[in-house]
C-alpha cells in the first residue's frame, strides 16, 4: 500500500511538473506552480516527512506564486503606461 501512494505522488509531480514547463502564460505558470508545489506537498508527507511538507506547503504553494503573480502584474502595468510629456522634450 505504501509503495503505491509513492508511486502514484511521484506521477502526480511528474504530470504537474510538465505542465508548469510547458506553460507559456508567466500567470497561469504560477497557478501550476502552486499545484506542483501541493504535490509535493503530498510527496512528502506520503514519504513521513512532515517538516518538509510544511516547509514546501508555505514556500512552494503559497509564498512563490504569490510573488510570481505580483511581479507579473507589475510588468505588465509598468508596460502599458504611456510615456510622460516631459521626457519626450
Amino acid at each position: 500500500m505504501s509503495d503505491t501512494l509513492v508511486v502514484l505522488a511521484l506521477l502526480l509531480v511528474a504530470v504537474a511538473a510538465t505542465g508548469a514547463a510547458l506553460t507559456r502564460d508567466p500567470a497561469r505558470q504560477a497557478v501550476v506552480l502552486a499545484l506542483l508545489g501541493l504535490s509535493l506537498t503530498v510527496l512528502f508527507t506520503v514519504l513521513q516527512a512532515p517538516d518538509v511538507a510544511l516547509s514546501q506547503l508555505g514556500v512552494g504553494t503559497a509564498v512563490t506564486p504569490l510573488l510570481i503573480l505580483l511581479a507579473v502584474r507589475k510588468v505588465r502595468r509598468f508596460g502599458r503606461r504611456e510615456p510622460d510629456r516631459d521626457e519626450e522634450e
